[in-house]
């Protein structure tokens, strides 16, 4: 089965700085892409970002400009970077992963901004 598990998440003030990791079970050569979403109690999963295994990259409105999807093929890692941090970006965020027509999910890791 595969799996894949998040890290990073955390408690962090207004205007700082998160890496989030996400390893997953398979190698990135069976991969067609990987996301990153977040979601908050009682409103819809919203896409962040994504990158294929190629190192094409997508970043949705709220992440553009201070969130950074990136891979370490070798690791079968991918990372969000997430600068600037306000408290609207308080969420779960929760790896995706998308291979052989069939999408996959971590189980979250908690980011709270808040001073």
């Amino acid at each position: 089965q595969v799996q894949l598990v998040e890290s990073g998440g955390g408690l962090v003030q207004p205007g700082g700085s998160l890496r989030l990791s996400c390893v997953a079970s398979e190698s990135f050569l069976n991969i067609i892409a990987m996301r990153w979403y977040r979601q908050v109690p009682g409103k819809e999963r919203e896409w962040l970002a994504a990158i294929t295994s190629g190192g094409n990259t997508a970043h949705a409105e709220p992440a553009r400009g201070r969130f950074t999807i990136s891979a370490d093929n070798d690791k079968n890692t991918v990372y969000l970077q997430m600068n600037a941090l306000r408290p609207e970006d308080s969420a779960v965020y929760i790896c995706n992963l998308y291979m052989k027509g069939v999408d996959y999910w971590g189980q979250g890791t908690q980011v709270t901004v808040s001073s």
